[in-house]
Protein backbone atom coordinates (compact mmCIF):
# COMPACT_ATOMS: atom_id res chain seq x y z
CA UNK A 1 0.00 0.00 0.00
CA UNK A 2 1.23 3.48 -0.85
CA UNK A 3 1.14 6.19 1.80
CA UNK A 4 0.66 9.87 0.92
CA UNK A 5 0.72 13.19 2.67
CA UNK A 6 -2.13 15.64 2.08
CA UNK A 7 -0.20 17.10 -0.88
CA UNK A 8 0.34 13.74 -2.54
CA UNK A 9 -1.82 11.72 -4.88
CA UNK A 10 -2.65 8.07 -4.35
CA UNK A 11 -1.69 5.44 -6.89
CA UNK A 12 -1.88 1.68 -7.08
CA UNK A 13 1.38 -0.28 -7.18
CA UNK A 14 0.07 -2.31 -10.12
CA UNK A 15 3.10 -4.62 -10.05
CA UNK A 16 1.08 -7.81 -10.42
CA UNK A 17 -1.35 -9.64 -8.26
CA UNK A 18 0.31 -9.95 -4.87
CA UNK A 19 1.10 -13.39 -3.40
CA UNK A 20 -1.65 -12.79 -0.86
CA UNK A 21 -4.18 -11.76 -3.52
CA UNK A 22 -3.77 -15.11 -5.26
CA UNK A 23 -5.12 -16.96 -2.23
CA UNK A 24 -8.56 -18.35 -2.87
CA UNK A 25 -8.26 -18.27 -6.67
CA UNK A 26 -8.38 -21.32 -8.92
CA UNK A 27 -4.76 -20.94 -10.00
CA UNK A 28 -2.65 -24.06 -9.52
CA UNK A 29 0.65 -23.76 -7.70
CA UNK A 30 3.75 -24.40 -9.78
CA UNK A 31 6.20 -27.08 -8.62
CA UNK A 32 9.65 -25.65 -7.93
CA UNK A 33 13.10 -26.99 -7.15
CA UNK A 34 15.76 -24.61 -5.84
CA UNK A 35 19.45 -25.16 -6.60
CA UNK A 36 21.94 -23.44 -4.30
CA UNK A 37 20.82 -23.10 -0.69
CA UNK A 38 23.08 -20.38 0.64
CA UNK A 39 21.71 -16.92 1.55
CA UNK A 40 19.87 -16.06 -1.68
CA UNK A 41 18.50 -19.58 -2.09
CA UNK A 42 17.05 -19.47 1.40
CA UNK A 43 15.52 -16.07 0.69
CA UNK A 44 13.87 -17.41 -2.45
CA UNK A 45 12.57 -20.40 -0.49
CA UNK A 46 11.05 -18.07 2.11
CA UNK A 47 9.36 -16.02 -0.62
CA UNK A 48 7.89 -19.14 -2.21
CA UNK A 49 6.61 -20.35 1.16
CA UNK A 50 4.44 -17.20 1.28
CA UNK A 51 3.16 -17.44 -2.30
CA UNK A 52 0.08 -19.45 -3.23
CA UNK A 53 1.38 -19.87 -6.80
CA UNK A 54 4.48 -21.70 -5.50
CA UNK A 55 4.95 -25.26 -4.31
CA UNK A 56 8.58 -26.05 -3.49
CA UNK A 57 9.10 -29.79 -3.94
CA UNK A 58 12.85 -30.04 -3.43
CA UNK A 59 16.08 -28.22 -2.69
CA UNK A 60 19.58 -28.99 -3.89
CA UNK A 61 23.10 -28.01 -2.86
CA UNK A 62 26.48 -29.68 -3.28
CA UNK A 63 27.10 -28.77 0.36
CA UNK A 64 25.05 -31.45 2.12
CA UNK A 65 24.50 -29.43 5.30
CA UNK A 66 22.95 -26.54 3.39
CA UNK A 67 20.56 -28.79 1.49
CA UNK A 68 19.60 -30.70 4.65
CA UNK A 69 18.97 -27.53 6.67
CA UNK A 70 16.79 -26.03 3.96
CA UNK A 71 14.88 -29.27 3.48
CA UNK A 72 14.20 -29.54 7.19
CA UNK A 73 13.05 -25.93 7.46
CA UNK A 74 10.62 -26.13 4.54
CA UNK A 75 9.61 -29.78 4.80
CA UNK A 76 10.85 -30.85 1.39
CA UNK A 77 13.27 -33.38 -0.10
CA UNK A 78 17.02 -32.63 -0.10
CA UNK A 79 19.27 -33.45 -3.04
CA UNK A 80 23.00 -33.02 -3.50
CA UNK A 81 23.11 -33.01 -7.29
CA UNK A 82 20.72 -31.48 -9.79
CA UNK A 83 20.86 -34.62 -11.90
CA UNK A 84 19.38 -36.62 -9.02
CA UNK A 85 16.73 -33.99 -8.34
CA UNK A 86 15.60 -33.95 -11.97
CA UNK A 87 15.56 -37.75 -12.15
CA UNK A 88 13.57 -38.22 -8.95
CA UNK A 89 11.18 -35.24 -9.17
CA UNK A 90 9.39 -35.65 -12.51
CA UNK A 91 6.67 -33.18 -11.49
CA UNK A 92 9.09 -30.25 -11.28
CA UNK A 93 8.06 -27.39 -13.53
CA UNK A 94 10.57 -24.69 -12.49
CA UNK A 95 14.21 -24.84 -11.45
CA UNK A 96 15.36 -21.75 -9.54
CA UNK A 97 19.14 -21.38 -9.87
CA UNK A 98 20.63 -19.40 -6.98
CA UNK A 99 24.17 -20.78 -7.07
CA UNK A 100 27.07 -18.35 -6.68
CA UNK A 101 30.66 -18.85 -7.73
CA UNK A 102 33.36 -16.51 -8.93
CA UNK A 103 31.95 -13.01 -9.49
CA UNK A 104 28.62 -14.31 -8.14
CA UNK A 105 27.70 -15.90 -11.47
CA UNK A 106 30.17 -18.55 -12.55
CA UNK A 107 28.05 -21.46 -11.22
CA UNK A 108 24.85 -20.43 -13.00
CA UNK A 109 25.47 -21.88 -16.45
CA UNK A 110 25.77 -25.64 -15.85
CA UNK A 111 22.68 -26.13 -13.67
CA UNK A 112 20.62 -23.80 -15.87
CA UNK A 113 21.57 -25.70 -19.04
CA UNK A 114 20.85 -29.00 -17.33
CA UNK A 115 17.40 -27.83 -16.27
CA UNK A 116 16.58 -26.33 -19.68
CA UNK A 117 17.66 -29.59 -21.37
CA UNK A 118 15.18 -31.40 -19.11
CA UNK A 119 12.41 -29.09 -20.35
CA UNK A 120 12.06 -27.11 -17.13
CA UNK A 121 11.39 -23.40 -16.86
CA UNK A 122 14.35 -21.63 -15.25
CA UNK A 123 14.78 -18.56 -13.08
CA UNK A 124 18.40 -17.48 -12.56
CA UNK A 125 19.68 -15.18 -9.85
CA UNK A 126 21.53 -12.16 -11.22
CA UNK A 127 23.80 -11.86 -13.10
CA UNK A 128 22.65 -14.22 -15.85
CA UNK A 129 26.24 -15.50 -16.02
CA UNK A 130 29.73 -14.14 -15.47
CA UNK A 131 30.79 -15.14 -19.00
CA UNK A 132 29.15 -13.41 -21.94
CA UNK A 133 29.37 -16.46 -24.22
CA UNK A 134 27.58 -18.56 -21.60
CA UNK A 135 24.92 -15.86 -21.19
CA UNK A 136 24.22 -15.80 -24.93
CA UNK A 137 24.02 -19.58 -25.02
CA UNK A 138 21.53 -19.71 -22.14
CA UNK A 139 19.14 -17.40 -24.00
CA UNK A 140 19.60 -19.31 -27.26
CA UNK A 141 19.10 -22.72 -25.65
CA UNK A 142 15.99 -21.65 -23.74
CA UNK A 143 14.48 -20.39 -26.99
CA UNK A 144 15.34 -23.67 -28.72
CA UNK A 145 13.66 -25.68 -25.96
CA UNK A 146 10.74 -23.23 -25.77
CA UNK A 147 10.93 -22.85 -22.00
CA UNK A 148 10.63 -19.73 -19.89
CA UNK A 149 13.95 -18.20 -18.83
CA UNK A 150 13.84 -15.39 -16.29
CA UNK A 151 16.37 -13.55 -14.15
CA UNK A 152 16.05 -11.91 -10.73
CA UNK A 153 16.22 -8.32 -11.96
CA UNK A 154 14.22 -7.29 -8.91
CA UNK A 155 15.08 -3.59 -8.58
CA UNK A 156 12.16 -2.35 -10.67
CA UNK A 157 9.55 -4.61 -9.07
CA UNK A 158 8.60 -1.84 -6.67
CA UNK A 159 5.73 0.58 -6.12
CA UNK A 160 7.88 3.65 -6.89
CA UNK A 161 9.01 2.09 -10.18
CA UNK A 162 5.42 1.30 -11.07
CA UNK A 163 4.37 4.89 -10.40
CA UNK A 164 7.31 6.19 -12.41
CA UNK A 165 6.33 3.92 -15.27
CA UNK A 166 2.83 5.41 -15.16
CA UNK A 167 4.35 8.86 -15.59
CA UNK A 168 6.16 7.65 -18.71
CA UNK A 169 3.26 5.69 -20.22
CA UNK A 170 0.79 8.55 -19.65
CA UNK A 171 3.06 11.03 -21.43
CA UNK A 172 3.82 13.06 -18.31
CA UNK A 173 7.57 12.77 -18.92
CA UNK A 174 7.39 13.47 -22.64
CA UNK A 175 10.47 12.80 -24.72
CA UNK A 176 13.21 11.38 -22.51
CA UNK A 177 16.20 13.72 -22.36
CA UNK A 178 18.44 12.13 -19.74
CA UNK A 179 18.74 9.35 -17.17
CA UNK A 180 20.97 9.58 -14.08
CA UNK A 181 21.47 6.56 -11.84
CA UNK A 182 23.61 6.22 -8.74
CA UNK A 183 23.97 2.93 -6.88
CA UNK A 184 26.62 2.08 -4.36
CA UNK A 185 27.57 0.60 -1.04
CA UNK A 186 28.14 2.71 2.03
CA UNK A 187 31.82 2.78 2.95
CA UNK A 188 35.03 4.76 3.08
CA UNK A 189 38.56 4.35 4.37
CA UNK A 190 37.55 3.70 7.99
CA UNK A 191 35.15 0.85 7.14
CA UNK A 192 37.27 -0.88 4.51
CA UNK A 193 38.26 -4.52 4.88
CA UNK A 194 40.67 -6.09 2.36
CA UNK A 195 39.17 -8.87 0.22
CA UNK A 196 39.27 -12.34 1.73
CA UNK A 197 37.36 -14.60 -0.65
CA UNK A 198 38.55 -15.59 -4.10
CA UNK A 199 35.53 -14.00 -5.77
CA UNK A 200 36.29 -10.61 -4.18
CA UNK A 201 39.86 -10.74 -5.48
CA UNK A 202 38.71 -10.59 -9.10
CA UNK A 203 39.26 -7.20 -10.78
CA UNK A 204 35.80 -7.18 -12.37
CA UNK A 205 33.82 -8.62 -9.47
CA UNK A 206 31.88 -5.42 -8.79
CA UNK A 207 31.19 -4.80 -12.48
CA UNK A 208 29.93 -8.30 -13.20
CA UNK A 209 27.99 -8.80 -9.98
CA UNK A 210 26.45 -5.37 -9.43
CA UNK A 211 26.14 -3.40 -12.68
CA UNK A 212 23.29 -5.75 -13.57
CA UNK A 213 20.77 -4.00 -11.33
CA UNK A 214 21.28 -0.33 -12.29
CA UNK A 215 21.59 -1.18 -15.98
CA UNK A 216 18.38 -3.23 -15.82
CA UNK A 217 16.47 -0.30 -14.30
CA UNK A 218 17.89 2.20 -16.78
CA UNK A 219 16.85 -0.04 -19.66
CA UNK A 220 13.40 -0.64 -18.14
CA UNK A 221 12.66 3.07 -18.18
CA UNK A 222 14.68 4.34 -21.14
CA UNK A 223 15.15 1.43 -23.55
CA UNK A 224 18.18 -0.14 -25.17
CA UNK A 225 21.65 1.34 -24.81
CA UNK A 226 23.67 1.72 -28.02
CA UNK A 227 26.94 3.34 -26.84
CA UNK A 228 28.97 3.04 -23.64
CA UNK A 229 32.04 4.94 -22.43
CA UNK A 230 33.65 4.10 -19.11
CA UNK A 231 36.16 5.70 -16.76
CA UNK A 232 36.81 3.48 -13.75
CA UNK A 233 39.20 3.55 -10.81
CA UNK A 234 39.47 2.76 -7.11
CA UNK A 235 40.11 4.68 -3.90
CA UNK A 236 43.65 5.02 -2.60
CA UNK A 237 43.05 2.71 0.36
CA UNK A 238 42.27 -0.13 -2.06
CA UNK A 239 45.45 0.52 -4.00
CA UNK A 240 47.48 0.52 -0.78
CA UNK A 241 46.01 -2.88 0.11
CA UNK A 242 46.81 -4.25 -3.39
CA UNK A 243 43.09 -4.82 -3.86
CA UNK A 244 42.57 -5.58 -7.58
CA UNK A 245 38.85 -4.73 -7.70
CA UNK A 246 37.90 -1.94 -10.10
CA UNK A 247 35.40 -0.49 -7.66
CA UNK A 248 34.46 3.01 -8.92
CA UNK A 249 32.65 3.04 -12.25
CA UNK A 250 31.75 6.26 -14.07
CA UNK A 251 29.73 5.21 -17.11
CA UNK A 252 28.32 7.47 -19.84
CA UNK A 253 25.73 5.94 -22.15
CA UNK A 254 23.60 6.77 -25.17
CA UNK A 255 20.15 5.25 -25.53
CA UNK A 256 18.63 4.14 -28.83
CA UNK A 257 16.10 6.94 -28.36
CA UNK A 258 18.93 9.48 -28.43
CA UNK A 259 18.66 10.26 -24.71
CA UNK A 260 21.84 10.65 -22.66
CA UNK A 261 22.55 8.59 -19.57
CA UNK A 262 25.01 8.38 -16.72
CA UNK A 263 25.62 5.65 -14.15
CA UNK A 264 27.87 5.94 -11.10
CA UNK A 265 28.39 2.67 -9.27
CA UNK A 266 30.88 2.21 -6.44
CA UNK A 267 31.54 -0.53 -3.91
CA UNK A 268 32.07 1.18 -0.59
CA UNK A 269 34.80 3.61 -1.62
CA UNK A 270 32.71 6.53 -0.28
CA UNK A 271 29.87 7.20 2.14
CA UNK A 272 26.28 7.71 1.06
CA UNK A 273 25.18 11.06 -0.27
CA UNK A 274 21.90 12.56 -1.47
CA UNK A 275 19.41 9.86 -2.39
CA UNK A 276 21.01 7.16 -0.25
CA UNK A 277 22.39 3.95 -1.69
CA UNK A 278 20.12 4.01 -4.75
CA UNK A 279 18.72 6.94 -6.68
CA UNK A 280 17.51 7.38 -10.23
CA UNK A 281 16.33 10.47 -12.09
CA UNK A 282 14.76 10.54 -15.54
CA UNK A 283 14.22 13.95 -17.12
CA UNK A 284 11.99 14.65 -20.09
CA UNK A 285 10.46 17.45 -22.09
CA UNK A 286 7.25 17.44 -19.99
CA UNK A 287 8.43 16.34 -16.58
CA UNK A 288 11.07 14.67 -14.44
CA UNK A 289 10.88 11.93 -11.82
CA UNK A 290 13.35 10.74 -9.21
CA UNK A 291 13.21 7.48 -7.24
CA UNK A 292 15.10 7.38 -3.94
CA UNK A 293 16.35 4.33 -2.08
CA UNK A 294 14.73 2.01 -4.63
CA UNK A 295 11.62 1.04 -2.67
CA UNK A 296 10.82 4.20 -0.70
CA UNK A 297 9.45 7.04 -2.81
CA UNK A 298 9.22 8.73 -6.19
CA UNK A 299 9.05 12.50 -6.78
CA UNK A 300 7.67 14.14 -9.93
CA UNK A 301 8.24 17.68 -11.22
CA UNK A 302 5.93 18.83 -14.00
CA UNK A 303 7.33 21.15 -16.64
CA UNK A 304 5.43 24.42 -16.55
CA UNK A 305 5.69 28.07 -17.48
CA UNK A 306 6.74 30.67 -14.95
CA UNK A 307 9.37 28.56 -13.23
CA UNK A 308 12.75 30.34 -12.94
CA UNK A 309 15.49 29.02 -15.18
CA UNK A 310 17.76 29.04 -12.12
CA UNK A 311 16.55 29.11 -8.54
CA UNK A 312 13.51 28.00 -6.61
CA UNK A 313 10.91 25.83 -8.30
CA UNK A 314 7.58 24.29 -7.21
CA UNK A 315 7.56 21.40 -4.78
CA UNK A 316 7.30 18.02 -6.49
CA UNK A 317 4.43 15.59 -6.28
CA UNK A 318 5.77 12.91 -3.92
CA UNK A 319 4.46 9.37 -3.67
CA UNK A 320 5.73 7.35 -0.73
CA UNK A 321 5.42 3.59 -0.75
CA UNK A 322 5.40 3.08 3.00
CA UNK A 323 8.06 0.43 2.37
CA UNK A 324 11.63 0.60 3.65
CA UNK A 325 12.47 -3.11 3.44
CA UNK A 326 14.34 -3.80 0.22
CA UNK A 327 13.85 -7.56 0.52
CA UNK A 328 10.19 -7.12 -0.42
CA UNK A 329 11.41 -6.82 -4.01
CA UNK A 330 12.24 -10.54 -4.01
CA UNK A 331 8.63 -11.48 -3.24
CA UNK A 332 7.37 -9.14 -5.98
CA UNK A 333 9.75 -10.37 -8.64
CA UNK A 334 9.41 -14.11 -7.93
CA UNK A 335 5.63 -13.82 -7.88
CA UNK A 336 5.70 -12.04 -11.25
CA UNK A 337 7.63 -14.96 -12.78
CA UNK A 338 5.10 -17.45 -11.44
CA UNK A 339 2.25 -15.25 -12.61
CA UNK A 340 3.64 -14.89 -16.14
CA UNK A 341 4.02 -18.66 -16.48
CA UNK A 342 0.54 -19.29 -15.04
CA UNK A 343 -0.98 -16.78 -17.47
CA UNK A 344 0.87 -18.23 -20.46
CA UNK A 345 2.56 -14.95 -21.34
CA UNK A 346 4.49 -15.36 -24.63
CA UNK A 347 7.95 -16.57 -23.71
CA UNK A 348 9.79 -13.55 -25.14
CA UNK A 349 7.57 -11.07 -23.30
CA UNK A 350 7.76 -12.20 -19.69
CA UNK A 351 8.93 -9.59 -17.20
CA UNK A 352 12.68 -9.58 -16.48
CA UNK A 353 13.34 -12.27 -19.08
CA UNK A 354 16.59 -14.00 -19.89
CA UNK A 355 16.86 -11.73 -22.91
CA UNK A 356 16.55 -8.69 -20.66
CA UNK A 357 19.29 -10.11 -18.44
CA UNK A 358 21.47 -10.76 -21.47
CA UNK A 359 21.07 -7.12 -22.53
CA UNK A 360 22.51 -5.83 -19.27
CA UNK A 361 25.25 -8.46 -19.36
CA UNK A 362 26.20 -7.15 -22.81
CA UNK A 363 26.36 -3.65 -21.32
CA UNK A 364 28.58 -4.90 -18.50
CA UNK A 365 31.03 -6.47 -20.91
CA UNK A 366 31.00 -3.28 -22.98
CA UNK A 367 31.94 -1.41 -19.78
CA UNK A 368 34.88 -3.77 -19.27
CA UNK A 369 35.97 -3.36 -22.89
CA UNK A 370 35.76 0.42 -22.67
CA UNK A 371 37.76 0.45 -19.43
CA UNK A 372 40.45 -1.79 -20.91
CA UNK A 373 40.68 0.54 -23.92
CA UNK A 374 41.21 3.60 -21.75
CA UNK A 375 37.71 5.02 -22.06
CA UNK A 376 36.94 4.26 -25.69
CA UNK A 377 33.32 4.35 -26.83
CA UNK A 378 32.02 0.79 -27.23
CA UNK A 379 28.84 -0.42 -28.89
CA UNK A 380 27.30 -3.37 -27.00
CA UNK A 381 26.84 -6.62 -28.89
CA UNK A 382 23.35 -6.72 -30.47
CA UNK A 383 20.68 -8.89 -28.87
CA UNK A 384 19.13 -11.86 -30.66
CA UNK A 385 16.10 -10.89 -32.68
CA UNK A 386 12.57 -11.52 -31.47
CA UNK A 387 10.93 -14.35 -33.38
CA UNK A 388 7.66 -14.74 -31.52
CA UNK A 389 5.63 -17.79 -30.60
CA UNK A 390 3.63 -18.92 -33.68
CA UNK A 391 0.85 -20.14 -31.39
CA UNK A 392 0.33 -16.67 -29.96
CA UNK A 393 0.93 -14.51 -33.03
Amino acid sequence: MLIHSKNERWCSPGLSSSPEAAVGTQMMALNIGIVGMNGIGMRHAECYSQDSLANVLAVCDVVKERADNAAQKYGVKAYYSLQDMLANEPDLQIVDVTTGGIENGSWHYEPAVQAIAAGKHVLIEKPLANDIVEGRELVRFAAEKNVYLGCNLNHYFTAPAEKARQYIDSGEIGETVYCLHKMGFNGGADTYNPPKSLKEKQPYFHMKAFLTHPFSVMRYFCGDITHIQTFSSQAGFRKSASDPMVSINSIHVKFASGAAGYLLSQRGDATYGLGGWWSMEVGGTKGTFCIENCVEKVSYWKAQKGVPVIGAHPEPEVTRSGVTEFNSTFNNRLHAFLEDITNGVPREHIRASGRDALAVLEYTFAVIESYEQGGAVVRPHPLPAFHGDPLSM
